[in-house]
C-alpha cells in the first residue's frame, strides 16, 4: 500500500483498561505535536467512534495523566462496531473530522477491530498492546502487565501475613482467563506453594501431595495461586476439592479481581507505554500500517496485527521450572 500523507491521527483505548494506557496516549499525542500533526481523542473506544464522541486534543488534555491508572479517554466494548453498518457509521465520523489514521490501544479484540477497519476502509492503524494479560505475541510485555503483577504480589504479601499468623492455606485467584502469565510471575514473586494456570491441568491429587510435603517440612503458611481460567477450576472449586483431602487445614479463598487493573502504572509500564506511543506515530508516518508496535529485547518492533493476535504467546517453560523448584 502506498505511503499516505498523514495530518490527523485519532487515538482510542478499547476493551479492558490497563495501567499505562494514559502514558501511551500522552506519548502518542506529544509525538504527534512534535511532528506537527493534529491529534484527536476518540472517547469510549469504538462505541465513541460510532457515536461521534471525538474531540481534538491539546496539551492540557494530557497534563498529569502519566501517573494515573485507567484511561482518560474511557473504554467500552461495542457490539455495533462488530456489524458492517456500525463500522460504516464510524468511518463517516472519522472522515467528518478529517482523521487520516488511528492508534488503537487494547487487547486482541481491540486490535482485531483495527485490522478489520483497515481491510474495509483503508484507514492506516497501529495497535499498541494494552492488556494486563500479556497474551499478545510481538512484544515481550504488554502495557499494564508489570503493574498487574506488582499489584497481585503486594496483595499476596498481605495475605501471607494472616496466613502465617493462623497457619492457614490460602487459594488466591488472579486474572488471566486464557493465559497464566500473571499467575506465574505473581507466584514466583510471592513464594507461592503452587501455581495453577490455564495452559496446564494440575490433578488435585498432585496438588494435595505437594501441600502434604510442605506440611511435613514445617511450612507455616501455604498460598496457592490460581489463574481465573485455570483448567483445574476456579479457586473456590479447587479449595473445596482440597478440603476433602486435607480436612485439618483452615482454608480460605481470596479473589483479587479488578483490583489488578487499577492503580498507578509502574516505572516499567510508563517507560514501555511511552516508547510505544512515540513508535506508533512514527510508524504511521513511515507507512507501517495494520501492525502492532511492541518491544522485544528492548527494541521496538512492528508485527502484523493478524500475527500478533493469532499466534499463541506461550508461557516460559523455564519460568514454570523455576516456580516448581522454589515451591518445594
Amino acid at each position: 500500500m502506498e505511503l499516505k500523507t498523514i495530518k490527523k491521527i485519532g487515538v482510542l483505548t478499547s476493551g479492558g483498561d490497563a495501567p499505562g494506557m494514559n502514558a501511551a496516549i500522552r506519548a502518542a499525542v506529544r509525538a504527534g505535536f512534535y511532528y506537527n500533526l493534529e491529534m484527536y481523542g476518540i472517547y469510549r473506544g469504538y462505541e465513541g467512534m460510532i457515536q461521534n464522541d471525538i474531540k481534538k486534543l491539546d496539551s492540557k488534555n494530557i497534563t498529569h495523566v502519566l501517573e494515573r491508572g485507567g484511561t482518560f479517554l474511557k473504554s467500552a466494548r461495542s457490539e455495533e462496531f462488530r456489524t458492517p453498518e456500525g463500522r460504516k457509521k464510524a468511518y463517516k465520523n472519522l472522515k467528518t473530522h478529517g482523521i487520516d489514521a488511528l492508534i488503537v490501544i487494547g487487547g486482541d479484540g481491540s486490535l482485531t477491530g483495527a485490522h478489520l477497519f483497515f481491510q474495509e476502509y483503508g484507514i492506516p492503524a497501529v495497535g499498541l498492546p494494552g492488556t494486563i494479560d500479556n497474551d499478545l505475541s510481538g512484544t515481550d510485555s504488554t502495557i499494564g502487565f508489570d503493574t498487574a503483577c506488582n499489584t497481585a504480589i503486594e496483595a499476596i504479601d498481605k495475605i501471607r501475613d494472616t496466613a502465617t499468623s493462623h497457619d492457614r492455606l490460602f487459594f488466591v485467584e488472579v486474572m488471566g482467563r486464557d493465559a497464566g502469565f500473571i499467575a506465574i510471575n505473581a507466584g514466583i514473586g510471592s513464594a507461592a506453594a503452587a501455581i495453577l494456570i490455564p495452559e496446564n491441568k494440575t490433578p488435585i491429587e498432585t496438588l494435595v501431595e505437594k501441600l502434604k510435603s510442605r506440611t511435613k517440612a514445617m511450612k507455616t503458611s501455604n498460598i496457592v495461586i490460581v489463574a481465573e481460567g485455570g483448567k483445574s477450576g476456579s479457586a473456590q472449586e479447587i479449595a473445596d476439592k482440597v478440603k476433602k483431602f486435607l480436612p485439618y487445614y483452615d482454608i480460605k479463598v481470596t479473589i483479587l479481581g479488578h483490583l489488578q487493573r487499577g492503580g498507578a502504572p509502574t516505572s516499567f509500564d510508563r517507560l514501555l507505554a511511552s516508547k510505544l506511543g512515540v513508535a506508533a506515530v512514527e510508524g504511521l508516518m513511515q507507512g507501517k500500517y495494520d501492525v502492532m508496535a511492541g518491544l522485544i529485547n528492548h527494541k521496538v518492533v512492528f508485527t502484523p496485527i493478524v500475527k500478533a493476535i493469532v499466534d499463541d504467546k506461550k508461557v516460559d517453560e523455564d519460568d514454570l521450572r523455576v516456580a516448581n523448584i522454589l515451591s518445594t
